[in-house]
């Protein structure tokens, strides 16, 4: 789910707080508001999602620890024929990890669990269609599935004396569910993921992060047994981070390839071949003891190829924004993060190829660790 990607990817910082050993708790909870508004000529004038995302977890000693983060979300769009909306809690994912090895091998079991809308009115499938393209990132583009079970593992070595290297596997099982009020039941594939990466100093005080990760999933089965089938996708993770007096500079780029399937049956519905692409910048620089500030940047386009021919732009986006931590005590923190975006999405079919876009982010976070 996105909103557990947005813990990940905002709320990490505030993570370092928790012990290394013993036991210790944290919780975590805010507001996310995003905002996207489309030049005229376009089905959608404007989509708005507003997320209240939850999480807890619970370190038992130094070798497991359980993770719980679920999400209230609210979506609406205004569309030349009338106003969409789409609103309720999202899955719950409930985590377990463990050390089975301290510092070399971690195992993990994720259980997810229904609590989302699991059915929507035909009329909000456009609505949810909208929310997951991937140029928009918009931090819910679900709202419920029919729950599943993912586990899987990692491990890590070293290489040399200061660079370390990784792998790990995981299988996500999806159970059935019926996604549109009155339709058919879904029976989606299983996925499976490998990854490996590396990390270590470059010297200068640089520091290198790289991975990639390969996934496949098997067909989804939908209504009279016909199927779905995506192929497999390959997505590749680097991080650059620089010292810049006090403060730190991070470059990164993030790039997902999804491979276009094999087979020819014509009964079987075949999701094009596509790529998102994202770079970004964020410079981090403390105030004080108590407060960090860090502008950054994020530039993101998708490609997708919906015939035999090449890979088309389906659109970019520009994001500049500004993020700033508050340690307001020993044990609560706060984050800001504020985003505008511009960029442009395809609008085929349209006397204009493409409209523009103008949106923002607002997120407010705020942890509390023992």
């Amino acid at each position: 789910m996105r909103h557990a990607l947005l813990w990940l990817c905002v709320a990490a910082p505030l993570v370092s707080q928790e012990p290394a050993a013993g036991s210790g708790s944290a919780a975590r909870t805010g507001a996310v508001l995003d905002a996207y508004y489309l030049g005229s000529g376009h089905a959608f004038d404007h989509l708005v999602e507003r997320t209240v995302p939850v999480g807890v977890s619970h370190r038992f000693g130094s070798r497991v620890t359980v993770d719980l983060s679920s999400a209230y979300a609210h979506a609406s769009a205004a569309t030349r024929s009338g106003n969409l909306e789409v609103s309720g809690t999202t899955d719950t994912d409930v985590r377990l990890n463990w050390a089975a090895a301290t510092g070399h091998m971690v195992v993990s079991l994720v259980g997810t669990l229904p609590t989302g809308k699991k059915a929507v009115d035909s009329s909000a499938v456009p609505l949810l269609s909208a929310l997951a393209t991937e140029v928009f990132n918009f931090t819910t583009p679900s709202f419920g599935t029919g729950g599943g079970v993912t586990g899987g593992f990692a491990s890590a070595f070293k290489l040399g004396e200061r660079w370390a290297a990784g792998f790990g596997g995981s299988y996500r099982w999806h159970a059935s569910y019926t996604p549109v009020v009155a339709g058919g039941k879904l029976e989606p594939g299983g996925e499976g993921r490998v990854r490996l990466g590396a990390e270590g100093p470059l010297g200068g005080g640089a520091y290198f992060r790289g991975a990639a990760v390969y996934a496949t999933s098997g067909a989804d089965t939908l209504v009279a047994g016909s199927k779905s089938v995506t192929g497999g996708r390959l997505l590749l993770y680097s991080a650059l981070s620089l010292p810049a007096g006090q403060s730190a500079v991070s470059l990164y780029v993030y790039d997902r390839y999804r491979l276009r399937p094999g087979g020819s049956d014509p009964a079987t519905v075949r999701v094009p071949r596509g790529n998102v692409l994202a770079l970004g910048a964020r410079l981090e620089r403390p105030l004080s003891p108590a407060v960090s500030v860090a502008p950054n940047v994020e530039f993101r386009h998708e490609l997708a190829a919906p015939d035999s021919g090449g890979l088309t732009l389906l659109g970019w986006l520009l994001r500049p924004g500004l993020d700033i931590r508050y340690r307001a005590g020993g044990a609560v923190t706060f984050l800001i993060q504020g985003q505008a975006a511009f960029g442009r999405l395809a609008n085929p079919g349209a006397v204009e190829p493409s409209v523009s876009i103008v949106g923002s982010r607002a997120v407010l976070l705020v942890e509390w660790a023992r």
